[in-house]
């Protein structure tokens, strides 16, 4: 699905315009943002939670060159989907 295609889908489902609908979705993504910065966590009931998680520094390898290089330690947004939308195979 396309952001465009879930813009059309969130108007239909809440009987809002385009426009309003994609103005919704900027304001969502905007505190997600905001959330990740603060590095705090957002449980949605139904949809799952958002969580900042670090993951720390580690030795990598360039496949190009094989030269073992050191990898960062950096900050990650990660999402635990609600049992509701888990689905066994």
């Amino acid at each position: 699905m396309t952001k465009a295609e879930l813009i059309a889908k969130i108007a239909e489902k809440a009987g809002i315009t385009k426009k309003e609908a994609d103005a919704a979705l900027k304001a969502f993504v905007e505190a997600i943002h905001e959330l990740f910065e603060r590095e705090e966590m957002l449980r949605i009931p139904g949809l799952g939670t958002f969580k900042v998680s670090v993951r720390k520094a580690r030795k990598g390898r360039n496949p190009r060159t094989g030269e073992v290089i050191e990898i960062p330690a950096r900050k990650v947004l990660t999402f635990k989907p609600a049992k509701e939308l888990v689905k066994q195979a």
